[in-house]
């Protein structure tokens, strides 16, 4: 009979789904107390809520009940609302709404609350220029403002459920409505909201007076400003690409909270908050920088086909300190276009909501391209200044283009040479590349002149993409069939959606990728002659037919949906490029004349430059290593 034998793998298994096990129930048992702890916090907060609710209503009939006296409903409203009951008993404690308005803006201020129930903007129509229908930053209680009040007596108040007393009157010219919510004749909380003629740029005061001996002056007030933003604009995918909330920190730099469904920061020292819905913005800002505050974006577009009401909905939730036991804080409030000019005129860093890119984009938007197109647009049409605007960018990059092209005429010259040296070099790279090198030399030839040309344009052709779409100028302007030159030129409404391209056929895009195509045809052959093919290099010429095709495709499915503007741009863009190359190629660039300077090139004495003779000095120290390297 055979002995059994100890086997250690069983144990091992055993011992691992017993660990396994172990594992899934204590996993189970942390997921069962941690469902209880939410279902408990959950019921917690409906029942706070609940209860907030039930005391709201209970103020309310309080307020309505007209067979009792003032001296009752006070002594009733003080279990509820303590010190602030007095507000709820005088006059202005009434569903009412009180309007300021200047040239621009149109605001009415709710009394219950005290915050901004509806922001209307005079001189901007929503959709289309014909829709009658006026663009409306705020209405039906899409925002909301409110403080968080703590008492001494261990109440928690929220200011949009008390109500505050109107006064209008006027100052130098200005508009001012201040909204009190008094505990007493003396003793308020007060909103102080000035509207200047022509301007959408508001004063908007928070103070406090003699509320140190009611409010708990030792943690600052909660404070919440939300909004959900309305769509203004044709295209909803486009609009919503650029709605955001922008910030700025006390030392000046800018930032801003990242796309997606739901995206959250929580910057330290802000001094303004910018909700940028492509168009317009409303703006926050302090000159006591918010200590720290919690930013929410929440993308509200689920189907671009049934949701086309709000595009995104911002929240901040922060705290205001509070100044020897009182509230002072002096805000302003920005509730208009997002215009580069208007907003950079009040010198408070707000251009910086206008996405026009970092670095050398963004210099190349604030100081060529926005002054130019500023100047053309005074005295022209929106779309011929954008053909003009595209004649003079061309024309004043037509220096670069012309060494680019040369550069690629003297290379096709030097072709069959450089292939010789390949065949004849074809077992030693190395040795190649240094033949090459002088040959460039000899000949005065830069390799990398058709590259650096190139290069040079790249930064503008990238800041066109930033500008276009943020030229509010271009709004609801039409040219040609195009309605809208920030928003697509429908020619045709497709019964169907197609990804990435849309439900309709616009015209600029297709005109663009025509005039794409036929330029990368005529440059591909002379791109390709140009550079040779190089070991372990890829072949250009394969790339270049690839792109001839590749690219007019996607210009044809991403363009599709952006602005014409920036379609109609691309398309003249284009098409003066063809005819500067055509110029050139025809009378400023001989083959033959080139080919005979680059052989009298050949007979003068050169004398390296530090670049070639860094280069010449790698290659040979490389062939030295691997001469050494045959040795071993």
């Amino acid at each position: 009979m055979e002995k059994k034998k100890f086997d250690f793998n069983s144990v091992i298994g055993f011992a691992l789904i017993f660990g396994i096990i172990l594992w899934m129930m204590y996993n189970n048992q942390e997921s069962n107390l941690k469902e209880q702890q939410e279902k408990a916090k959950k019921e917690k907060l409906e029942k706070q809520q609940k209860a907030k609710q039930q005391e709201v209503k209970q103020v309310v009939e309080t307020l309505k009940d007209t067979t009792v006296n003032d001296t009752v409903k006070l002594q009733k409203l003080q279990g509820s609302l303590g010190s602030f009951a007095y507000s709820a008993t005088l006059p202005s404690a009434k569903e009412d709404f009180t309007t300021i308005e200047n040239e621009f803006l149109v605001l009415k201020i709710a009394n219950k609350g005290a915050y901004i129930a509806e922001a209307t903007l005079k001189n901007f129509k929503k959709f289309d220029k014909n829709s009658g229908q006026l663009v409306e930053l705020i209405k039906n209680n899409n925002a909301s403002f409110n403080l968080q009040l703590q008492t001494k007596d261990n109440r928690v108040l929220n200011t949009k459920d008390l109500f505050f007393t109107p006064e209008v009157t006027k100052v130098d010219g200005n508009q001012v409505l201040s909204m009190k919510l008094k505990v007493s004749e003396n003793s308020f909380l007060e909103y102080k909201y000035v509207l200047k003629p022509n301007d959408y740029m508001l004063d908007f005061d928070v103070r406090s007076q003699g509320l140190n001996t009611v409010l708990n002056t030792g943690k600052p007030v909660d404070f919440n400003w939300d909004l959900k933003a309305y769509r203004n604009e044709k295209s909803i995918t486009y609009e919503n690409r650029y709605a955001e909330i922008v910030f700025e920190y006390e030392d000046g730099k800018d930032d801003y909270v990242s796309q997606g469904k739901d995206q959250e920061e929580t910057p330290e020292k802000v001094t303004y908050i910018a909700y940028k819905q492509h168009f317009f913005s409303s703006i926050l800002l302090t000159k006591t920088p918010f200590e720290k505050a919690a930013l929410r974006s929440h993308d509200l577009v689920n189907d671009e086909d049934v949701d086309t009401t709000f595009t995104k909905e911002f929240k901040t939730s922060s705290a205001l300190a509070f100044t020897n036991g009182e509230l002072d804080y002096k805000m302003n409030w920005y509730l208009g276009p997002s215009d580069y000019k208007i907003l950079n005129n009040y010198e408070r860093n707000l251009d910086e909501i206008i996405p026009l890119g970092w670095g050398i984009f963004g210099w190349i938007n604030k100081f060529i391209f926005v002054p130019l197109f500023g100047f053309l647009s005074t005295f022209m049409g929106l779309g011929i200044a954008i053909i003009i605007f595209t004649i003079l960018i061309k024309i004043a990059m037509s220096p670069i283009t012309f060494k680019s092209f040369l550069s690629q005429a003297k290379m096709k010259v030097l072709r069959p040479e450089i292939m010789e040296l390949g065949e004849k070099f074809a077992k030693d790279p190395m040795k190649k590349q240094q033949e090459t090198m002088k040959l460039y030399n000899k000949a005065g030839v830069n390799p990398m002149a058709g590259c650096i040309p190139a290069l040079i344009q790249l930064p503008f052709m990238y800041a066109s993409f930033q500008f276009f779409p943020s030229a509010i100028e271009l709004r609801q302007k039409s040219f040609l069939w195009a309605e809208d030159l920030s928003s697509f030129d429908e020619i045709f409404k497709l019964p169907f959606r197609i990804p990435v391209y849309g439900d309709h056929v616009s015209l600029f895009p297709i005109l663009a990728a025509i005039a794409i195509f036929f330029y990368m045809k005529m440059t591909s052959g002379d791109q390709a002659m140009a550079q040779p093919p190089q070991e372990g290099m890829p072949d250009m010429g394969k790339i270049m037919k690839i792109m001839i095709y590749l690219s007019p495709i996607m210009m044809l499915l991403f363009f599709n949906n952006y602005g014409s503007g920036l379609s109609l741009y691309n398309f003249i863009s284009n098409l003066i490029t063809i005819g500067i190359m055509l110029v050139i190629k025809k009378y400023f660039i001989d083959s033959d004349k080139i080919h005979a300077q680059i052989q009298e090139n050949k007979t003068k004495p050169k004398t390296e430059s530090k670049f070639q003779k860094k280069m010449r000095e790698m290659m040979e120290q490389a062939e030295e290593q691997k001469k050494l390297n045959k040795k071993k």
